[in-house]
């Protein structure tokens, strides 16, 4: 999906994240509202678990701090490359801890916080090496970071305590989603939108196929988040990082220094003893005291 939009976005030159996000969010309510109508995939709607007033206070935060954090890191890829985004991404484990922390749902430990303190070192260290720094680029995805974390809790808080399965949620967070992106849309991109491209045959199939990624994308976080947790899902995404950078690479020649694949490697080693530490802590705190000895 990342590629997919970078590629929309630059190889393309379609620069309107606010469209393509509005588009995706768009078509999931379609699809959530078919499957609500001819199937019973959606038990969480039928049964009517979801009233006003939840949707008033865990349904709307939700979809907000969603609608923001897709805007600001699809409007990212414009300034900065895959590879140097899925570097600052390492950080996301870190915020969600923090956002946990403060919601009640970790209890962070002593060595939890040093394992923190290493990735937030690895992450500065591929800042400084990243030879084609954009302050703009890495002020949106800063801040589409900590709306994504924060978002990733609040939807882990919903369908523990809802018990809402993964389509019902995307049923009613889809829309208002939607809603929100599409005001920015309608603002900062509507008057410059090539309509003419959206006429093309070949570009709309191009979406239509973006589309059905997008949507099937929400679905699989959605149902990761249901089985495990905000946090474990970041952690499971350690191959994803790895693997797009080394994409990024060899597809858009986006440059990376020697300073950020050892930042990189730092982060991402404070990533898998974090992983580690969540399954065995008894073991890492094995292993930390022998390396202090």
């Amino acid at each position: 999906m990342i590629m997919f939009n970078k590629a929309v976005m630059s190889s393309l030159d379609f620069p309107f994240p606010m469209f393509l996000t509005t588009y995706h969010m768009a078509l999931s309510t379609v699809m959530t509202q078919i499957l609500a109508s001819t199937s019973t995939w959606l038990p969480g709607v039928t049964e009517g678990k979801v009233n006003v007033q939840v949707m008033q206070k865990q349904i709307l935060p939700v979809s907000l701090f969603f609608a923001v954090s897709l805007v600001l890191s699809n409007k990212a890829y414009i300034y900065l490359s895959v590879s140097y985004i899925q570097m600052l991404k390492a950080f996301t484990p870190v915020a969600v801890l923090i956002f946990s922390s403060l919601m009640g749902l970790e209890k962070p430990t002593f060595a939890e916080l040093a394992i923190v303190v290493v990735i937030c070192v690895g992450v500065a260290l591929t800042s400084a090496g990243e030879a084609a720094f954009s302050m703009i680029g890495f002020t949106f995805q800063s801040l589409a970071i900590l709306f994504e974390s924060s978002r990733l809790v609040l939807t882990n808080i919903l369908l523990k305590s809802l018990k809402l399965d993964p389509l019902s949620s995307l049923f009613y967070i889809a829309p208002m989603c939607s809603f929100f992106i599409g005001i920015s849309f309608f603002v900062f991109e509507y008057d410059h939108l090539p309509w003419e491209r959206l006429s093309e045959p070949s570009f709309l199939v191009m979406l239509a196929a973006n589309g059905c990624v997008a949507f099937t994308l929400n679905v699989a976080v959605v149902m990761l988040i249901s089985h495990t947790s905000a946090l474990i899902l970041t952690l499971a995404g350690i191959f994803k990082d790895i693997l797009l950078v080394v994409l990024s690479v060899m597809i858009f020649a986006s440059p990376v220094t020697p300073l950020q694949v050892f930042g990189y490697a730092v982060a991402l080693a404070g990533l898998n003893l974090h992983k580690e530490y969540k399954k065995n802590p008894t073991k890492v705190m094995g292993w930390l005291k022998m390396g202090g000895e």
